[in-house]
Parts: C-alpha cells; sequence; structure tokens
C-alpha cells in the first residue's frame, strides 16, 4: 500500500469547525483504494477549543503526529496586541517550524510517496511547500476556497503573504485541488500556466456518521414541538453570512401579525458570533424566536440536521465561489433546505442541481419574506417536502476520487517500509 503524507491543522480534537471532516474523512476511506495516510497536525494546544467526540473515528493502525504549534493570539499576546507578522500568513505560524523538523522524520521513517496539505489554515501550505523542496515528493495542495481574494485578508501585508503561497502553489504543486467549480475556473483563469493542474475535488457528508445516528433515533420528535424551526448549523460570519436581513424580516413578519410568524423560531447552532446575533435579535423584537445554541458532538448536530423542520443557508454574493461544506450534510439529511445566496453563486446552482429552489439573495428582504411566508404555509398543510439528492456526495466516494489522482501521481506501487 502506497502512503501519504497528509499535512492538516483541522484534525481532532479540534472542536468547532466542519473544516476537520475533510481531513479525517480521507484518513478514514484512503485505505480501501490503496493509500495508507500518514497525519502531521499540529498540538491541541493550538486549539481553542478541543473535544474528543471524534478521536474515536481516526482508524487505529493511523499514525498521527502532532508538532509543537502556538496561537499567537492567545500564546504570544501581551495585552491581546502582538506584532502582525507573528501571525502571517495566519495565527498558527509557529507551527511551521516543528512541522518541517517532523514532516521530514516522517518521511525518512516511513517515505511515502506523496505529500498533501490543506488550506483554510496556510501555514499547512508553507510547511508542505519545504517538504516538497527537501524531499522531491509530489505535493498535492488541497486549497479547498480561493486564498487571495478582492478585499480579503483585510490586511494588505497578510493579503501579500496569502498571494505569494498561492503563487508557490501554483509553479511547484503537482496537483491544486478546489471544492467548487467557481473556484476551479478562477484559479484556472488566475494561472494559465497551470490550469492542467488545478482539478476540482467537493466537500460531501459521511454515510456512516449518518447511519450511526439514525440506527440510535427511533423518533424524529421536533426540536420545538408546536413551532417551526429552521437551523443554522455553523458559524455565521458577520459579512460572508450576514443574518442581518433575515432577522429583520421575522421582526417585520411578526409586527404584521402574519399568523404563521409566530410559529418560526431561528436555531443558531454554534454561530461564534453570540453578540450579533442577540444585538439584532433585540433591535427587531424577535430575542423569543432566535435561539443561540453551543457546539455540541458532530452525530448530535448530526441528529439536530435530522430533527429540524428547515435548514438554513447563508453565503453572500462575494462567496459566489465557495460552498459551505455542511450543504452536503444537508442534503443527506433529506430536510426541507432555505438558502439565502446569490442565485448565480456556486451553493445556489448546486442546490438547484438538487432540485431546491427555495434561495433568495441573503439581503432581499422581500424575497426572503416570500420564502419564509411559503415555507411556514407549507407546514400548516402538512406539506413540507423532503430531499433525495446525496447519493453522489459522499466522503467515501471524495476518497476513491482523490485514490484515483493519487494513482495518476503515482502510478506504480513502491515497496516502501518503514525503516
Amino acid at each position: 500500500m502506497k502512503r501519504i503524507l497528509m499535512i492538516a491543522y483541522h484534525f481532532p480534537p479540534l472542536a468547532g469547525s466542519s473544516g476537520i471532516q475533510r481531513t479525517l474523512r480521507f484518513v478514514q476511506h484512503l485505505p480501501k483504494f490503496g493509500w495508507q495516510p500518514i497525519v502531521l497536525t499540529c498540538d491541541p494546544r493550538a486549539y481553542e477549543n478541543t473535544s474528543d467526540d471524534l478521536l474515536a473515528d481516526i482508524p487505529p493502525d493511523t499514525v498521527v503526529r502532532r508538532a509543537f504549534a502556538l496561537d499567537t493570539s492567545r500564546h504570544l499576546s501581551i495585552g491581546g496586541r502582538y506584532p502582525g507578522f507573528m501571525a502571517r500568513p495566519d495565527r498558527w505560524m509557529t507551527w511551521r517550524f516543528a512541522g518541517i523538523r517532523e514532516g521530514m522524520r516522517l518521511i525518512r521513517e516511513f517515505e511515502p510517496a506523496v505529500i498533501w496539505s490543506t488550506y483554510p489554515i496556510a501555514t499547512a501550505h508553507v510547511i508542505a511547500a519545504e517538504l516538497h523542496r527537501r524531499s522531491g515528493l509530489p505535493w498535492i495542495a488541497d486549497f479547498r476556497d480561493p486564498m487571495a481574494q478582492d478585499g480579503y485578508p483585510a490586511d494588505p501585508r497578510t493579503w501579500q503573504s496569502f498571494k505569494c503561497i498561492e503563487e508557490q502553489a501554483m509553479q511547484q504543486a503537482t496537483l491544486a485541488l478546489f471544492t467548487t467549480p467557481g473556484a476551479t475556473r478562477l484559479y484556472r483563469e488566475r494561472y494559465p500556466h497551470a490550469a492542467q493542474r488545478i482539478e476540482l475535488l467537493e466537500n460531501g457528508y459521511d454515510e456512516e456518521a449518518f447511519a450511526d445516528v439514525e440506527r440510535q433515533i427511533t423518533q424524529r420528535a421536533p426540536l420545538n414541538p408546536g413551532y417551526l424551526t429552521l437551523l443554522h448549523s455553523g458559524i455565521v460570519y458577520p459579512e460572508e453570512r450576514d443574518p442581518t436581513a433575515l432577522i429583520a424580516v421575522l421582526g417585520d413578519l411578526q409586527r404584521t401579525k402574519q399568523p404563521a410568524a409566530n410559529r418560526l423560531k431561528l436555531r443558531f447552532r454554534a454561530p461564534v458570533h453570540d453578540d450579533l446575533l442577540r444585538r439584532l435579535a433585540m433591535e427587531h423584537g424577535v430575542a423569543e424566536s432566535i435561539e443561540i445554541m453551543p457546539s455540541i458532538p458532530y452525530r448530535a448536530a448530526l441528529e439536530e440536521m435530522l430533527r429540524a423542520d428547515g435548514l438554513l443557508i447563508l453565503q453572500a454574493a462575494n462567496c459566489n465561489d465557495q460552498i459551505p461544506a455542511k450543504l452536503y450534510e444537508y442534503l443527506r439529511a433529506g430536510r426541507p433546505v432555505i438558502a439565502l445566496t446569490d442565485p448565480a453563486g456556486d451553493t445556489a446552482q448546486t442546490l438547484l442541481g438538487a432540485g431546491i429552489s427555495t434561495i433568495a439573495p441573503l439581503d432581499d428582504r422581500q424575497a426572503i419574506g416570500k420564502i419564509l411566508l411559503a415555507f411556514a404555509d407549507q407546514s400548516l398543510h402538512g406539506a413540507l417536502p423532503t430531499i433525495d439528492a446525496a447519493a453522489a456526495a459522499s466522503r467515501r466516494g471524495r476518497s476513491e476520487a482523490l485514490a484515483r489522482m493519487l494513482d495518476n501521481v503515482v502510478p506504480q506501487p513502491l515497496q516502501n517500509s518503514p525503516k
């Protein structure tokens, strides 16, 4: 079996990010297709929040090395302040030094055939680039989403560091992977010399985890009996997932005494920006209709999706080349989906392809109001639709696709064994 060195910040016991699922599920499924992962991640001290709930999902024979790393904002700041260079390209830049040393040890010990690194923590690509330079091994740069974008990162020096990292990857990486058609197209246009090495590898859902949850719940009791609960599972970004128009519409509907409005509840699970949601709820007089809930274990979050009356996507037009990873879990959950996003973006196009048309721009209050009222009216008449559109998006299937790419990079089996 060929070996792959996988460099990822997002890995158990990190808690609070759906981004952890991509690497974890590759680690689970790649051995079925002839590739044994070796994981290089960072010491748990670098994580702001941790949970043990996904540690058991790591196959017991997987080699996992955790290199020393600090979070600049928590470990190296004085009075909440720190020099900017200590957070470029990101707050975990200290991971680079131990990561390179540990990575070379792993290469000497296990002789992997290829190196794979994954964003959105850019330091992972920095480590991989240096390991590629020192070892000569092929490098797969898993970008997921675009890095240097118009206006992001806002700090010009951080933006420049992102730009340098992506340029290096486009020069040196054997493959560069993106999770959406828009991002793939964007980078092929941005780097035409590397267009043949830029590939699409979408996110997905974990069928085994969903099956475990479904075996354990015999009745899908509603989250709030007597109410209609729309669930947003995950981070609510103030700009990219701005909930202002949605909460304002809920207030408008209640003030105009729309019959269904008082039955609606919005549940935000682990949104991070709790204060923003509380402020908006108070401003629009809907505090009793807004639920702000803490992070919960992964399988509990899946159960919550299965029990929700509806599932909510928030995605601004400046993210048209991105798709929230939870969208695939929403599809697998089979519950109605309301997407507040640009109809021209990749998120909307993916939903339309799945037969879901309850889509409105994130800032269009009139369109949002119509969708909410229609959703509430359908529930009153027992006509909420279910969805069956997830079969092609399993993490196992995505792992098989990655294995095919790796086989093209390293076509012949290697006789490698630990020294």
